[in-house]
């Protein structure tokens, strides 16, 4: 059986090209130096090629972020400014990864330093201090003119996001609901031009990672001229951060251009300015095979999140065919779950029976150990997931019986249930029919024919609705999805958000007066013990009304070329800000990559 932590080395590699014996194995290639310089890690203690500059980065990161690449009016627009627009605080890159190896998404305030802000003081449980950092300019183009950060710059902004001034009275789209319920402020202010001082309403747990670490800084004088920046107006766009965005082609690739004038240096070695590559090559490549055969020819550097694999065979393709390609499989999330209630159209679906049966009919441990050929977890997981630490989570082992029973497979107990709820077979054998929405690109449809198969054991004839991204989010802000929806559980996502009614990706969900509760208890939480045993207690309710039927947690796959050189399988800096703060901090081996090719 596979594990999480396999990876395929690449330091043979290295080594042939440190001691030239490359060369030697081929005429064409010209003499290599010498000797090449090698460095140590020090979060690894790993022997690498020391750093060097130039060259550009090309990977695949395609997101979504609508019409908006504008952190106050889209989330997803992360994906394409998290290398332009920074945040107050990003997770410290030169902490030893036996420590934090950065795979979660999840970033505990533990690993957290100071990015715009250079420091922060809690001095009293209302109160945040931020001190701003000095020499840090907005990149020079208009209207910013590489004029210096200032604290004033950060209130804008925040006023922006949660409507606390500046103009604004209402939380900005991307905030509103559960983001702004997670940020109680009462005011954020600007004693001088280097101090933020954030204002509380009541205190809350990780403040500085709620504060600091969610949330992108843009421009004020360009949203004060343009209200905001759409992806038609990209030019707009205006950062502090190590690139700058200087072509982007609809649904083709976005360019990004070292920013000269960057203030930040490598936490691994802090003799040097970041960032080290002269351009980023962001390839809008939305099928997973086409990302698969990129990576095959060398047309892609490397790969981060978003655009993994869609299935565990081609990633075991990829390196039987390409064996100098390192992979690293992490899970944070179960993208093979699906929601099974919308009482907002009807549905056999509505009873909780019907819902118990559609996930007693899977057998979830024999499709793992086959079709996933183990490499997933297949034990029923709730929302929060086992990589959660901090005992947030709800082990399966320790769940009630009386749940439990619904969660295994069980076909002949689902047959019970489904006749108790009405629905007897047919003359066909058939129970009733039962769409299943999801979309392509996030998933191996041949997971779907699986389960669409063992769904005909038990009389319920499933059948597949798939859609593209933009289709599916309109059924989903709307409720008018029927059957069975893409749906996540097991998510290694902060926990003290999990409980609110709407963390259920941009779906629209009924609220519920239990769990809006205990959503509000965790946001008062004054112990880390405290907001443990809430979270606990509504992840259980959760899965006692069992809306979302749990699916194999399969990991994804990130991958780089032998010539990136300081990667470890890092996921992201900050909370929704993309890869590109890591692939700032990553170099090319010119002689490498100039010899594979």
């Amino acid at each position: 059986m596979h594990t999480a932590t396999k990876t395929f080395a690449v330091a043979l590699v290295l080594v042939l090209t440190a001691t030239g014996l490359w060369a030697a194995a081929s005429e064409e290639a010209p003499a290599p130096a010498a000797e090449k310089e090698m460095v140590t890690d020090p979060t690894t203690g790993k022997m690498v090629t020391a750093p060097q500059y130039g060259g550009t980065i090309t990977y695949s990161q395609p997101g979504y972020a609508e019409n908006s690449i504008d952190a106050a009016y889209c989330c997803g627009a992360a994906y394409f400014i998290g290398g332009v627009n920074e945040t107050l605080a990003i997770a410290d890159w030169g902490i030893s990864r036996d420590t934090f190896d950065f795979a979660p998404v999840y970033l505990p305030t533990s690993v957290l330093t100071g990015q715009l802000a250079e420091s922060w003081d809690v001095s009293d449980p209302l109160t945040y201090v931020f001190r701003i950092r000095e020499g840090v300019h907005w990149h020079d183009k208009e209207p910013m003119n590489g004029r210096e950060l200032t604290a004033e710059d950060i209130v804008f902004n925040y006023h922006r996001f949660l409507g606390l001034g500046s103009g604004f009275t209402e939380p900005s789209p991307s905030y509103a609901g559960g983001r702004s319920a997670a940020l109680p402020l009462e005011s954020v202010t600007a004693p001088d031009q280097r101090t933020v001082v954030f204002k509380l309403k009541h205190p809350i747990l990780d403040g500085p990672l709620k504060i600091a670490n969610n949330a992108h800084m843009m421009p004020p004088e360009v949203i004060k001229r343009d209200g905001n920046i759409n992806r038609a107006d990209w030019q707009n766009l205006v950062g502090t951060g190590p690139y700058e965005i200087t072509d982007w082609v609809e649904e083709s690739s976005i360019t990004y251009t070292r920013n000269p004038n960057y203030w930040g240096t490598d936490e691994k070695y802090p003799e040097n300015r970041l960032p080290y590559t002269d351009e980023l090559t962001n390839l809008i490549i939305r099928e997973p095979a086409t990302v698969a055969a990129a990576l095959r020819s060398g047309k892609l550097d490397m790969l981060i999140t978003a655009a993994s694999f869609a299935n565990v065979e081609m990633a075991e393709s990829l390196q039987e065919t390409n064996p100098e390609i390192t992979l690293y499989p992490w899970d944070y999330r179960s993208n093979y779950s699906y929601r099974a209630y919308n009482p907002f159209v009807p549905s056999p679906t509505d009873d909780i029976r019907v819902r118990h049966a559609i996930q007693m009919a899977l057998d979830l441990e024999t499709i793992n150990d086959t079709y996933f050929q183990g490499y997933g977890k297949w034990e029923p997981q709730g929302r929060v997931g086992d990589n959660i630490l901090g005992g947030y989570n709800n082990p399966f082992e320790e769940w009630p019986e009386e749940i439990k029973q619904y969660w295994r497979y069980d076909p002949e107990g689902a047959e019970r249930l489904l006749d108790e709820a009405g629905y007897p077979r047919g003359e066909d054998g058939t129970r009733f029919e039962l769409p299943m929405v999801f979309v392509g690109s996030y998933h191996d449809t041949g997971y779907y024919d699986i389960v669409i198969a063992y769904l005909a054991e038990v009389g319920i004839a499933a059948e597949k609705d798939p859609m593209d991204h933009p289709s599916w989010m309109v059924q989903a802000r709307d409720a008018s999805w029927p059957g069975l929806a893409m749906g996540f559980l097991g998510l290694d996502y902060p926990p003290a958000g999990m409980c609110y009614t709407d963390a259920t990706h941009y779906m629209k969900v009924p609220d519920d007066p239990e769990q809006t509760a205990l959503h509000e208890a965790i946001m008062a939480a004054t112990s880390y013990e405290e907001e443990a045993r809430l979270v606990k207690e509504c992840d259980m309710l959760m899965i006692q009304k069992h809306e979302i039927i749990w699916g194999p947690k399969i990991p994804q796959f990130t991958a780089a070329q032998p010539w990136v050189i300081g990667y470890n399988g890092e996921g992201e800096l900050c909370n929704q800000c993309n890869s590109a703060p890591i692939y700032a901090r990553l170099w090319i081996d010119q002689e490498v990559k100039a010899m594979s090719q």
